[in-house]
C-alpha cells in the first residue's frame, strides 16, 4: 500500500507522465490486486477510479458515474478482472475494457441528461397551454416514462378512464398542439408517439 500511494499521490493534474483516466485504470486494478481489506476492496477501488477521474477531468462537477457502469456490466467487469491478474500480467485487454466501460458510461449520462432535458422542454411547453386538462396532462407524463408501445384512442381512454369519444378529442387537442404525432399507419390502427424535441423544433 505505501508503494501505491507513493505512485498514486504524485500524479499531480500538471504531471503528464502518465494520462490520468490511464491512472485511474491501473489504481483500480491495483488496488483491487493488492487487496488490503478483508471486505469492501472492489468499492474502494471504484471510488479511487472516480477520484482519479474527477481529477482528471478537472471540472467542479460530473454527470457520469464510472461506479455505476461497472455495476451495471459487474459480470464483464470480474471476467475483465481476472483475466488481468493471470499469467504475464498484460494489463492492455483490461485498459481497453475499462476506457470502453468509461464511454458507455459517459453515452449513459449523455442520454439520461438528454431524457431530463427533454422532459423539462415538454412541461414547459405544457405549461404554456393552461387549457391542456388534467388527463391530458396524465397521458403526457406517462408517455414521458413508463409507457410501453404507441399511444392510441382504447389505450388512451382506459388510462384516463374516459370514453374512447373523450379520449379521441384529447389527443387531437394534443396534436394540434405539437404533443402529439400520428404514426404512418391510419385507419383503425391509428397510433400516436410523443413529438421528440427534433420534430417539435
Amino acid at each position: 500500500m505505501g508503494q501505491f500511494i507513493s505512485w498514486f499521490e504524485p500524479a499531480l493534474p500538471g504531471d503528464t507522465t502518465l494520462d490520468r483516466v490511464l491512472v485511474a485504470a491501473i489504481a483500480h486494478l491495483w488496488f483491487v490486486t493488492i487487496h488490503p481489506f478483508d471486505d469492501g476492496n472492489v468499492r474502494i477501488a471504484r471510488a479511487i477510479a472516480d477520484m482519479a477521474l474527477a481529477r482528471a477531468d478537472n471540472i467542479p462537477q460530473r454527470f457520469y458515474s464510472l461506479s455505476s457502469q461497472i455495476m451495471a456490466e459487474r459480470k464483464d467487469y470480474y471476467r475483465e478482472l481476472e483475466q488481468a491478474q493471470r499469467g504475464e500480467f498484460d494489463i492492455t485487454p483490461w485498459l481497453a475494457w475499462f476506457l470502453g466501460c468509461l464511454d458507455r458510461a459517459i453515452m449513459r449520462a449523455d442520454e439520461l441528461v438528454a431524457g431530463v432535458l427533454y422532459r423539462a422542454k415538454v412541461w414547459r411547453r405544457a405549461n404554456e397551454y393552461p387549457g391542456l386538462n388534467p388527463r391530458q396532462r396524465l397521458i403526457v407524463e406517462r408517455l414521458l416514462s413508463d409507457f410501453k408501445g404507441h399511444l392510441t384512442t382504447s389505450k388512451y381512454a382506459t388510462i384516463a378512464k374516459c370514453s374512447n369519444d373523450t379520449a379521441l378529442r384529447d389527443i387531437e387537442g394534443l396534436v394540434e398542439r405539437g404533443f402529439l404525432a400520428r404514426n404512418p399507419s391510419g385507419g383503425r390502427s391509428t397510433s400516436y408517439r410523443l413529438v421528440e424535441p427534433r420534430e417539435g423544433g
